[in-house]
């Protein structure tokens, strides 16, 4: 599980902002929220423009640098605009088993790495400066990776690490490591691939219904092969009563209906939060898999407040393990029926992230009606 995300001079995060899952208060309602100690599940709230899909994206930075950046990635501002410092900075640490790993970088760019760190308990493994080349691989035996051949990864960076795929000029020793050693089943690097690998970034959208047909094809073949009646099922959960057909057409191609007194054409006719709904399915439940961090942007933009209730206590029931980040605007998520203030942040246009339970003086108990306290300004120094 991830414990900890800290961040700097990453887009409009000029100043170093963090999220300590483990900083929690000792509230004895929506328990559900907390799973070992850890925060699952989290509500963000932030006006426009303060950074709630940067920070998205920042979470999933160390999936590029384990698994490699995609050749048509975002070009856009990668540090801050305002600092002088040359390098982002980006810091996570996990917990596997009885063991915590902490990996730290700085990136020049998307694509340019200048030093790496990994320590286990308090020792660090190895550090890598690209920019004044030096290196450290002693303790390597805390992670099994004793007979890792260093020589052959630092002639690779002698060689030049970018490649028409990558576009990186230095390959991240972390996923060198990963990609060239045989690692023990179970193992703290194995298991530190395994929970990045189930992190996912899931944005608002209803745009599936433009998408052309052949798009479509993988997610048709999957609620043919038995998981049309789940989504029926999802969709009428979620308060949405329907029934669904799906009908193989001559050409090979599918076409999914709402059943009435005649088929009617799913996407040419479904509401727009229908087609949210939808696209969180396909997206969340479409596969067998168990997520580690799902990082819901905006996840409720298309929805009625209830249904944005009903999706949070679906997470809670199906997920109770995944760590859930959801930004909003809806305050009537803010309830302690639902959260409680130790796990509903607010996100500020300066940068700052502060848990309700922080923002004001008071002491914040079930009965406190948190919707009312911050429509009538009470965490406003905050925002």
């Amino acid at each position: 599980m991830l414990k900890k995300f800290t961040l700097k001079n990453y887009r409009n995060f000029k100043d170093e902002i963090s999220i300590d899952f483990q900083d929690i208060a000792g509230y004895q309602f929506s328990t559900d929220c907390i799973e070992d100690g850890v925060i699952r599940k989290m509500l963000i709230y932030g006006r426009n423009a303060t950074g709630k899909t940067n920070l998205a994206e920042a979470f999933m930075d160390i999936y590029f640098i384990l698994f490699g950046r995609p050749k048509n990635m975002d070009m856009g501002v990668f540090l801050n605009a305002d600092s002088a410092e040359e390098t982002a900075e980006f810091s996570y640490v996990f917990q596997f088993d009885n063991k915590e790993m902490m990996y730290h970088y700085a990136r020049f760019s998307n694509y340019d790495l200048q030093s790496e760190e990994l320590g286990i308990d308090g020792i660090t493994v190895f550090s890598c400066n690209f920019s004044s080349n030096e290196y450290h691989f002693e303790n390597l035996c805390y992670i099994d990776a004793e007979t890792a051949n260093t020589e052959r990864y630092l002639q690779s960076l002698e060689a030049g690490g970018e490649t028409e795929e990558t576009m990186e000029p230095k390959l991240p020793f972390l996923r060198w490591l990963m990609s060239n050693m045989a690692l023990k089943s179970g193992s703290v690097l194995m298991q530190l691939e395994s929970y990045v690998n189930r992190m996912m970034v899931v944005t608002a959208e209803n745009g599936i219904r433009i998408r052309p047909r052949a798009a479509n094809y993988s997610f048709y073949k999957m609620l043919e092969e038995g998981k049309l009646q789940d989504l029926e099922c999802f969709l009428n959960v979620m308060g949405v009563e329907c029934r669904l057909a799906l009908k193989k057409l001559p050409d090979g191609q599918y076409e999914l209906y709402f059943i009435h007194e005649r088929l009617v054409p799913f996407y040419e006719n479904a509401s727009s939060g229908t087609l949210a709904l939808v696209h969180l399915y396909r997206r969340m439940f479409s596969k067998a898999w168990d997520p580690s961090l799902v990082y819901l942007d905006e996840f409720d933009a298309f929805y009625h407040y209830e249904m944005a209730e009903n999706i949070v206590k679906f997470f809670k029931k199906r997920y109770p393990k995944c760590q859930m980040i959801m930004t909003t605007h809806n305050t009537n998520l803010m309830t302690n029926r639902l959260m409680r203030p130790d796990c509903v942040f607010i996100l500020s246009g300066a940068g700052t992230l502060t848990a309700l339970c922080n923002a004001t003086l008071r002491e914040l108990r079930e009965g406190h009606n948190l919707e009312k306290m911050y429509i009538s300004g009470e965490f406003e120094k905050y925002e």
